[in-house]
Parts: structure tokens; C-alpha cells; sequence
């Protein structure tokens, strides 16, 4: 294997990561965002109030996003093991 191959195959592991991860990240995100918005105008200080719909918000994002999750990761390690007799020469 050429030293290009396998940063190639690295960055498309890492774009692959940031695509997955991402939508999970930005829904806990803006529901965290929400919860701190509501403490700061209510003036409640309990710490443990945010992780409960940030842990719902991540969860529902994978219950609806989950299969395209799947099907996405399924299509790279495809690509990769389809491509291994191509790049062992």
C-alpha cells in the first residue's frame, strides 16, 4: 500500500465519522442549547435537568436516522472490501 492510499482511506474514514456523528451532535446540541435558554430564564440551577432530553434527543435522532446511519456505513465497508484485492498489489 502507497503512503496517498491509505491518508486517502483515513480521510474517508474521518468524513465518514463526521457524517454519522454529526446529526446526533447537532440535536443534543440545540436541546441543550433550549434547556440552558429555559434554567437561565427560570433561574433553575438543577444540573442534572439537561441530560435527560439531550439523552432523549440523541436517542430519537438514531431511532429515525439509524437506518441511514446503517445503510451509509454498510456502503463504505463494502467499498473497502470490495476494493482490497485493487489496492493489495
Amino acid at each position: 500500500m502507497e503512503a496517498d492510499l491509505v491518508v486517502s482511506l483515513g480521510q474517508k474514514a474521518l468524513e465518514m465519522t463526521i457524517l454519522l456523528a454529526a446529526p446526533v451532535l447537532i440535536a443534543t446540541f440545540v436541546v441543550g442549547l433550549v434547556v440552558s435558554v429555559f434554567q437561565a430564564a427560570t433561574q433553575i440551577q438543577e444540573m442534572t435537568l439537561a441530560y435527560i432530553p439531550k439523552i432523549v434527543a440523541a436517542m430519537l435522532t438514531v431511532f429515525f436516522l439509524g437506518g441511514w446511519m446503517m445503510s451509509k456505513i454498510v456502503d463504505f465497508t463494502k467499498e473497502i472490501l470490495i476494493n482490497i484485492p485493487l489496492w493489495i498489489r
